[in-house]
C-alpha cells in the first residue's frame, strides 16, 4: 500500500523512466542502473519503466523485457513499480505483462490501442483480456493524444468493477475528471495523472498523483509536492513547488518527448541525450528552453 494513501496500492510521485542509450543507440544498462538507484535515494515513490517516456516504440521486445528486469532487480523491493505493458496488439500486451509479472514487477501499465482506434467495446475486451491473463494490478494508460481514442468515464468505471484493474494513468489534461470518476467508481480507484502540467489541480480535485515525466530530472522536488499537498497539509508550499516547476512541465515537452528530459538529463550528467529514430536531436532553441528551465528550478 502506499505511504501517502494507505488504502491505495500506488500513489505519489512516480517516474516514467527514460532507457539511456550509449552514443551507438544500443542500451544503456550501466546508465539505468545508476538512474534506478538514484531515483529512489531522491524520495520517488516508484517507477514506471519502458513506458512512451522509455522509448517502448522502439525498444525490441528483448529489450523491453530487460529494462523491466533490471529495475526489478536494481530496485529489489524498495519502491513500487509499474511496468510498461502496452501495445497496440492486445496478445503483444499480454505477452509484455504476464514477463512484467514474472519477473516481479508490481503492476503493469497498459496503454490504450494506439493507430486500431478500437470502440469503447474494443477498449473493454482489450483491457479485459490483458487483465484476465495476469495476476498482478493493471493500470489502464488513458492517452488520447498519442492513441486517438478516449476511455470514457463510464467505460472506466466498468473496468475498474474488474478485480484486477487498480487505477488509472490520465493524460487527457482534465483536472474535472478525478472528482467526475470518484463520483462513478469510488475511493478505491488509483487516480494517477500523466500530465506534469497539471499534477497540483488534478490531486486538488481527488487525484492520487502523478506518473511523471519531469520527475526523471526533479524526483526530489516532485515528491516533496505531494507530500506537502497530502502529509503537510500545506497547500500553499505544493504551489510554491508547483510554480517552480512549471517551467520544467513546458521545457520537457517542446519538442516530443522524451526528447527534451534526455538532454535535460545529459545536462545534469544522469544520462545521455541519444534517443531512437524517428526521434532526433532537439532544436538549439529547444536546448536553451530547457537549460533555462533547469535553472529556475535550481537544478543547475
Amino acid at each position: 500500500m502506499s505511504s501517502l494513501y494507505p488504502d491505495l496500492p500506488f500513489a505519489g510521485s512516480y517516474t516514467a523512466l527514460i532507457t539511456p542509450f550509449k552514443d551507438d543507440g544500443s542500451l544503456d544498462e550501466a546508465r539505468f542502473e545508476a538512474l534506478v538507484d538514484w531515483q529512489i535515494e531522491q524520495g520517488t515513490d516508484g517507477l514506471v519503466p519502458v513506458g512512451t517516456t522509455g522509448e517502448s516504440p522502439t525498444l525490441s521486445h528483448e529489450e523491453h523485457d530487460r529494462v523491466v528486469e533490471i529495475c526489478v532487480k536494481v530496485n529489489n523491493g524498495r519502491v513500487p513499480i509499474i511496468a510498461g505493458a502496452g501495445s497496440n496488439s492486445t496478445a503483444e500486451a499480454v505477452r509484455l505483462a504476464q514477463h512484467a509479472e514474472k519477473v516481479g514487477a508490481d503492476a503493469a501499465l497498459v496503454v490504450s490501442p494506439y493507430y486500431n482506434k478500437p470502440t469503447q467495446a474494443g477498449l473493454k475486451a482489450h483491457f479485459t483480456s490483458v487483465a484476465d491473463a495476469i495476476s498482478v494490478p493493471l493500470i489502464i494508460y488513458d492517452i488520447p493524444g498519442r492513441s486517438i481514442v478516449q476511455v470514457s468515464d463510464e467505460l472506466m468505471a466498468e473496468l475498474a468493477a474488474h478485480p484486477n484493474i487498480a487505477g488509472v494513468k490520465d493524460a487527457t489534461a482534465d483536472c474535472s475528471r478525478p472528482t467526475k470518476l470518484k463520483s462513478l467508481i469510488g475511493e478505491g480507484f488509483c487516480q494517477l495523472s500523466g500530465e506534469d502540467a497539471t499534477v497540483l489541480p488534478y490531486l486538488a480535485a481527488g487525484g492520487h498523483g502523478c506518473i511523471s515525466v519531469v520527475s526523471n530530472v526533479a524526483p526530489a522536488l516532485c515528491s516533496e509536492l505531494h507530500r506537502a499537498w497530502v502529509v503537510g497539509n500545506d497547500p500553499a508550499h505544493a504551489l510554491e513547488l508547483h510554480q517552480k516547476l512549471m517551467p520544467l512541465h513546458t521545457a520537457l515537452f517542446c519538442e516530443a518527448s522524451p526528447g527534451p528530459v534526455k538532454y535535460a538529463a545529459s545536462l545534469l550528467g544522469i544520462a545521455g541525450a541519444t534517443t531512437r529514430q524517428p526521434l532526433v536531436e532537439i532544436a538549439d532553441s529547444s536546448k536553451r528552453a530547457v537549460e533555462a528551465a533547469l535553472k529556475a528550478a535550481e537544478l543547475l
